[in-house]
């Protein structure tokens, strides 16, 4: 039983990521219609934002407080992936918003090569690693002889996770942006007979996105302590699988997506062979996509007449 207690935390804490970096997809598949695959990359990305920024503030500055160099270093990686998204929509999205269905999911592919070449040019193709950071743990339980525990990282992880998944929340359901966003998601072309500014709402909605990945980014460099230029197709794919089984549009269903992949992961891993765990989240997206295409909180599709 202690086993199950330790794999279900970590299960919530892995989760919590890759509920991060699905809501960047859901926001931008419910406004544009359009899987952005190369979202994984701007997470992974950030990750290497977000470790530059902690190497600058630990040693140049001299930044003595992890909890101060941390709010540092994530308000430099949401403003530097930020944007790099926004810079993606402009160049290589925007210009191919009217043409054929296939023609951004082709540009989404590019930009996501693009971006895994150039961390891996200029950052080398080794891991780079930080010292740990708040490995600091509660036990919770030690029966058996085997502890059960709680580290403040991934108290930290969680807690943004809730907090983050609330407010963005709050500012779709409640705010003039999330109204046009809403509306936007409804009808484009009539969004802007009515004075929406599609462009620059949609332009908000890939910053927005893309500032959740940085968090998520951030958050993965300090649980994981290690990142790679790799870093970026196997927790994005991950965070779509999740964003399509919680049913993508829905924030609080990317979220629960996330919470679920990460939970199924940690325990195939721990009770099953661990070489197989990636196939048994991805074989939740092929299940997902035949039995619940809508997925777990998604609307079924109303075609427009």
């Amino acid at each position: 039983m202690e086993v199950f207690f330790q794999q279900l935390i970590n299960g919530v804490t892995l989760g919590s990521i890759y509920g991060l970096i699905a809501i960047g997809y859901t926001m931008v598949f419910g406004i544009i219609g359009m899987v952005n695959f190369s979202h994984g990359d701007v997470f992974m990305v950030s990750t290497f934002i977000a470790l530059i920024a902690l190497m600058i503030v630990t040693t140049w500055l001299g930044v003595g407080s992890i909890l101060i160099a941390l709010m540092i270093v994530l308000i430099i990686a949401m403003i530097f992936t930020s944007l790099i998204s926004w810079t993606i929509e402009r160049v290589a999205y925007r210009p191919l918003r009217g043409s054929f269905r296939l023609a951004p999911l082709i540009s989404a592919i590019g930009m996501s090569i693009v971006l895994s070449n150039f961390v891996q040019v200029s950052q080398g193709p080794r891991n780079k690693a930080i010292d740990p950071i708040l490995n600091n743990v509660f036990v919770l339980s030690a029966a058996g002889g085997y502890q059960v525990t709680l580290s403040y990282k991934q108290i930290l992880i969680v807690v943004v996770t809730a907090a983050l998944l609330a407010i963005f929340w709050w500012v779709v359901a409640k705010t003039p942006l999330g109204r046009a966003q809403r509306a936007c998601e409804q009808d484009r072309k009539m969004a802007a007979l009515l004075g929406v500014d599609v462009d620059r709402t949609i332009s908000i909605t890939f910053v927005m996105g893309a500032a959740l990945a940085a968090v998520a980014g951030t958050l993965y460099l300090v649980y994981y302590g290690v990142v790679n230029f790799h870093d970026g197709f196997t927790p994005g794919v991950k965070a779509f699988t999740a964003a399509v089984l919680g049913g993508i549009g829905s924030l609080p269903g990317a979220v629960l997506g996330g919470l679920l992949i990460g939970l199924i992961e940690v325990f195939w891993s721990a009770y099953f062979s661990v070489e197989y765990k990636d196939v048994a989240a991805f074989s939740i997206l092929a299940i997902v996509l035949i039995f619940m295409p809508q997925g777990i909180l998604g609307r079924p599709d109303v075609e427009k007449v």
